[in-house]
């Protein structure tokens, strides 16, 4: 059985490799330098920064993650929302959704951003779902080409 629970130090160990197997089965890469720093030192670029992080367990393993990213006083971004292959279609995304707006309304956040590749298609499909509208941002990050938005 899947639990969702809080980030805990040492998560690091488990969620970095999570992230690369998934980008992996869509032919992306992780980017340790610049993407995917923030999950080098969940700690300091999560939790201390007002955001939180979360993991999907099963059975002692991680399976599953999602982050939380402040970004200023009413918006956060989404990030590192992943699950491995073999979960999905089982509501776990949904559960980590559901979960990722209460947590977002709970730190006082009333806008939720992210960024995506197209060709992640179930993602867009979640988060289309879930009312997400893309929107032109400023920056993307090197693996996205898309970015979406929602207010709380």
């Amino acid at each position: 059985m899947c639990i969702l629970r809080d980030y805990r130090k040492g998560d690091e160990g488990e969620v970095f490799p999570l992230v690369e197997y998934a980008l992996r089965q869509y032919g992306l890469k992780v980017n340790p330098e610049e993407t995917d720093a923030d999950i080098q030192d969940i700690q300091a670029s999560y939790i201390q920064s007002g955001g939180a992080f979360k993991v999907l367990e099963d059975n002692g393993g991680i399976v599953g993650s999602y982050g939380l990213y402040r970004i200023d006083e009413d918006s956060c971004e989404l990030r590192k929302m992943y699950l491995r292959p073999e979960y999905k279609g089982k509501g776990l995304g949904k559960m980590m959704m559901d979960d990722a707006f209460l947590t977002a309304t709970t730190l006082g956040f009333s806008r939720m951003v992210l960024e995506t590749n197209r060709c992640l298609k179930e993602a867009l499909n979640l988060y289309r779902k879930y009312g997400f509208v893309e929107y032109a941002s400023g920056h993307l990050s090197d693996r996205c080409d898309c970015a979406m938005e929602k207010k709380l």
